[in-house]
Parts: structure tokens; C-alpha cells; sequence
């Protein structure tokens, strides 16, 4: 702030220059575009970006082209008889290279041949995509789909071709996405001479945007297949474990033991799958998005590209969420089946701790019994010892005062057995009891 009053938060200004960070080319046709996305097979989000880095740097070393400024994640530049834009993304990383003018023989990858071979070989990860596009101006529509018919039935396979009019009747394009004898996807793009450079450098970046996600988003296809059978697999599994539990069949140990065994396998599963379904689920919104925003409309009774999206990309990602729809339910019927196997051991042992504590008191009544039996022994026998004791000590005034002894034992042994019992009595309570 220039008040002085307040200050700016940290990231106020970065946060704002990224929403303009990576402009749109701005092309003139005729041109040309090569196009190459490289991804690492394994951990691509995880990788080492300074290596992206060197490989930009030695190929903007290679054409004596200007470096990115320390900690770019996107740079543009001229790039020999071309202009090159690079961009790093979360798991991938970019590179386009547009240059003027076509060449006589359609997709001839002359323009491609600017990423040498030995700066290809020495890329840090595989090619997830690469694209060729070529770009001429017609006059209008009409002269568009004369075109169409003319020239690029030849230049695509015609059962894959999808043709659209975009952007109001801005461009035609045109793909087929397969891949060519040279490894190449293909992308014509007949521009109305009085469309925009910005305008048709949207078109042609929306173009190169759609094949690298729906390709990005294809990688999931593999792993779905490979979720989804080993799920099935599972899923019998647990189902005789279940069933075998209803049955009651097997110790609960061996039941429980088989249970963690498949419960480690699916978090495995979902652990090692979850990055890769929510990076389809991404990528499957941005190629719906970027298809959208090009308005397309027919030519010719083709399909669109949305439509050939639905017809061959959409089932494939339905594909890819049933895998990981089934995952989960299998998850939760797992936990399911071990909160139910949990219950059946608790009730199991509450049953079990009820008879301990039946047949524990059950031994404290017959201990209280026998107890009580000493107790009455105890009494008896100590007012035996007790009342022989008094009479014999009462005996000498007993003869003196002219009692027999009979007499005398009568008379002391009661109150002697009323004396043992009540300090018996007490010394119990003493002791707790």
C-alpha cells in the first residue's frame, strides 16, 4: 500500500500475477505448431523440476535463446526461426514451438525437428503426447469446407475425423486423435482471415490443451482395469467370509486374520490408486471445459469434438469412476464385515465374562459357606476349651459353696459361648468382613 497505514499480504502481488502469467500466443496464419508434452512414468508430481529446468535450458542454450527468470514454472521466447512456449505442470511439462508458414507436404514435422534428437533422448521422463498443427486462412466457411472436402479427408483417418466451426465461425478445426507414422497427433485449423492473432492463438492452445489432458487423463484407464479386477477378485473373497461367518463355520481368529489381510490389500489399493483417479477426475473437467469454450457448431454432418469425446473418451472415464466407486464400496462392506465380526466377539466375550462371574460367585458362596461352618466350628470349639477353662477355675467355690459340677458347667457354658461367638463377631468386622 502507498498510505503507509496498511501493508500488503505476502503473496497479494504473486497471487494476482498468476492469473496472467501465461498469455496466449498470438499467431498469424499461415503458421505451424509442434508440440510436445513429457511426463516422468512413475511419481510425476513428486519429480525433480530442476531437471525440467536444465533440459529448457540446454535447448535454449542450443539456439543461444534468453533463460526464464529463477523459479519460473512458464517462459516464452524466440527460438531459432520460431517462437518457443514452455510451461511445467503438476505432472507434466510442455513445449511449443510455433513458427510462420507451411510446408508443402501437410504434417511434414519440419517444424517438430527443432527439438534435436539428442535433446530428445536426454529428456527427463517419456512423451505423454506430441502434436502437430497446421494452420492456413480461408476466406469463410464456405471456403472452409471445400477445404474439408478437398484436402483433409486425406490428411486424417475419415472415421476418427471430428470437423467442427468454432468460436462463431472464427477457425474450423479439424483431428482425428490418432497417433501418425511418426508419433505425431494431428490439428488443422482453418482460420477466417479476419479472426484475430490473440483469437487464434486461443484456438490453437485450446486445441493442444485437449489432447494433453484427455491423454493425462487416460493414464487412469490402466490402472482402473487393473482395480477393478483385482476388486472382483476381492469381493468373492469377502463374500465367503461372510457367508462363512453366517454359517458360523471357522474360529473367529482365522476369520479375523483373513479379514485384516484384505482389509491391508484394499487400503493398499486405494492408497496407491487415489492419486491417479482424482488426477482423471481433473483432467476429464479441463478437456470438458476447454471443448466448451470453443461453441462449436456441425460442418459437413460431422461429429464434433465433443461428440467424439462422448462417444470414445466419456465411456473410458465412466471406466475409470466405476473402478473407483467399487473400490470403495468394497472399503466400507470390509468394515462393515468387521464391525460385525467385532460384535459377534464382544457379545461372545460378555457371554464368557457372565459365566466367569456366575461360577465366581458361585465359589464366594461356597466359600461364605464353608466359612461360615469354620466360624460355627471355631465357636464351638473354643467354647469347649473355654468352658472347660471357667469350670476349672470355679470348681474350689463351687465345692465350698456345696455345687455340684454338673451344675457349674450348666450355668458358664452358655454365657461362654455367647462370648466367643460375639468376639468372634467383632474381630471380623475389624478385619472387613
Amino acid at each position: 500500500m502507498t498510505d503507509g497505514a496498511l501493508t500488503d499480504y505476502p503473496d497479494r502481488y504473486a497471487l494476482s500475477n498468476e492469473l496472467h502469467a501465461r498469455p496466449f500466443p498470438e499467431l498469424t496464419a499461415p503458421c505451424c505448431a509442434a508440440y510436445i508434452a513429457i511426463k516422468q512414468p512413475h511419481d510425476a508430481a513428486e519429480r525433480d523440476r530442476e531437471a525440467d529446468r536444465a533440459h529448457l535450458l540446454s535447448l535454449l542454450d542450443h539456439y543461444g535463446a534468453p533463460h526464464p527468470a529463477p523459479g519460473a514454472n512458464h517462459h516464452s521466447c524466440p527460438l531459432g526461426r520460431g517462437f518457443l512456449k514452455w510451461e511445467q505442470h503438476t505432472e507434466f511439462v510442455t513445449y511449443t514451438i510455433f513458427a510462420s508458414g507451411v510446408a508443402a507436404r501437410p504434417f511434414d514435422g519440419s517444424v517438430y525437428g527443432m527439438f534435436n534428437r539428442k535433446w530428445l533422448a536426454d529428456a527427463p521422463g517419456q512423451v505423454l503426447t506430441s502434436c502437430l498443427v497446421r494452420v492456413e486462412p480461408v476466406a469463410d466457411m464456405a471456403e472452409a469446407q471445400a477445404r474439408i472436402t478437398s484436402d483433409l479427408y486425406s490428411w486424417f483417418v475419415p472415421e476418427s475425423l471430428a470437423i467442427s466451426s468454432v468460436i462463431d465461425g472464427a477457425a474450423a478445426i479439424a483431428g482425428d486423435f490418432r497417433i501418425d507414422e511418426s508419433g505425431h497427433v494431428r490439428f488443422a485449423v482453418l482460420v477466417n482471415r479476419q479472426t484475430g492473432a490473440r483469437r487464434l492463438g486461443r484456438i490453437v492452445q485450446r486445441l493442444l490443451e485437449i489432447e494433453t489432458y484427455k491423454s493425462a487423463a487416460m493414464l487412469t484407464l490402466p490402472v482402473a482395469r487393473a482395480t477393478s479386477a483385482r476388486v472382483r477378485h476381492l469381493n468373492r473373497e469377502l463374500t465367503d467370509v461372510v457367508a462363512r461367518m453366517e454359517r458360523e463355520e471357522g474360529g473367529d481368529v482365522d476369520t479375523l486374520r483373513r479379514l485384516l489381510k484384505m482389509s491391508a490389500e484394499i487400503e493398499l489399493l486405494s492408497s496407491s490408486s487415489a492419486f491417479r483417479f482424482g488426477a482423471s477426475g481433473a483432467y476429464e473437467a479441463i478437456v470438458t471445459q476447454r471443448i466448451e469454450v470453443l461453441r462449436e457448431e456441425r460442418l459437413q454432418s460431422r461429429q464434433t469434438f465433443a461428440e467424439f469425446m462422448m462417444r470414445r473418451f466419456d465411456p473410458a472415464m465412466r471406466t475409470c469412476r466405476a473402478a473407483e466407486a467399487q473400490l470403495a464400496a468394497l472399503s466400507q462392506r470390509a468394515e462393515r464385515a468387521a464391525n460385525l465380526l467385532r460384535t459377534r466377539v464382544d457379545v461372545a466375550s460378555s457371554q464368557q465374562n457372565v459365566d466367569v462371574l456366575a461360577r465366581m460367585d458361585e465359589r464366594a458362596a461356597l466359600q461364605l459357606r464353608l466359612q461360615e461352618t469354620v466360624e460355627g466350628l471355631s465357636v464351638v470349639a473354643i467354647s469347649y476349651y473355654g468352658v472347660s477353662l471357667v469350670v476349672n477355675l470355679l470348681k474350689p467355690f463351687a465345692k465350698t459353696a456345696g455345687i455340684g459340677e454338673a451344675w457349674v458347667y450348666a450355668g458358664v457354658t452358655l454365657p461362654v459361648i455367647l462370648l466367643v461367638w460375639y468376639m468372634i463377631r467383632r474381630l471380623k468386622k475389624k478385619l472387613g468382613h
